[in-house]
């Protein structure tokens, strides 16, 4: 009697994980199943996240990753690391500075750190955007401002996150926009292990509800994504694809690459 109860319980958290893992079940558009230049089409003296960027990135016909999070006056930043150190020389966070003062800083070659409505201004509809929403809690603040922006833009464009709580904020203001779960093998480290074991099982896809995955193209062969993958067939995204045989094994599986550090030739 024991060994059936024991049974009944792994097949009731079995049932359980597989609901859990779902994706929404819906077709992402053909127009947002493109090459995205991942933080624009930066190099050569062109900063990443920047207008020249993206710019160049339009110019050449290919979607655009992009970045965003808050300014400590409410503001939405495109901008990828938490920190500003590393792409201004500043050792505050972005949130920690106001629009002005982080207007006051420089990327290189004349760049400034665009707001969300400059991209969308420079941009107006010539390619897709893929927008991160960046956030380490589950302050959704980012969400409501983002989509007041968005609102106005006329232009194709779906969002991604790694944090599944503001996926499923965006989702509840708008949930007609293509929404994405991003997806790495979390690091488990001793403060976050259990947090890090959940992300990487994709158990919070039930929050998300997900209609794709973008994964890193470092792990595409995770036990839970391997069972999405072939449950439930999502669209892929794959994020960073640096080279053409990866950009090559993307294409191979229908994925959409996220590339830098190389353009692809599609003449090749």
């Amino acid at each position: 009697m024991i060994i059936l109860y024991i049974i009944c319980i792994i097949a009731v958290a079995a049932l359980l994980y597989l609901l859990a893992i779902r994706v929404s079940g819906r077709r992402v558009p053909d127009e947002l199943r493109v090459d995205y230049a991942h933080r624009g089409l930066f190099g050569d003296g062109i900063p990443e996240n920047s207008l020249a960027a993206f710019d160049a990135a339009a110019s050449a016909g290919f979607g655009i990753e992009l970045d965003i999070q808050l300014s400590r006056d409410g503001e939405v930043m495109v901008f990828h690391d938490y920190s500003l150190e590393r792409m201004t020389g500043h050792t505050s966070k972005l949130c920690e500075l106001t629009l002005s003062e982080l207007k006051g800083l420089s990327l290189g070659q004349n760049e400034r750190i665009p707001t969300l409505d400059e991209v969308l201004a420079l941009v107006d509809g010539r390619v897709p955007l893929l927008i991160e929403l960046k956030g380490e809690s589950a302050d959704s603040s980012l969400c409501q401002k983002a989509v007041e922006k968005l609102d106005k833009y006329s232009g194709a464009y779906c969002v991604e996150s790694f944090n599944p709580l503001l996926l499923n904020k965006f989702k509840k203001l708008r949930p007609q926009v293509t929404r994405g779960l991003l997806y790495t093998k979390f690091s488990r480290s001793k403060k976050t292990w259990a947090l890090d074991f959940l992300l990487t099982s994709l158990i919070f896809n039930f929050m998300a509800s997900p209609d794709f995955i973008a994964y890193d193209i470092a792990h595409p062969d995770t036990f839970a994504l391997r069972l999405c993958r072939a449950l439930f067939h999502p669209a892929l995204f794959v994020w960073t694809v640096r080279s053409r045989a990866e950009y090559d094994k993307v294409k191979s599986v229908g994925g959409s690459p996220i590339f830098e550090g190389f353009v692809p030739n599609y003449g090749d």
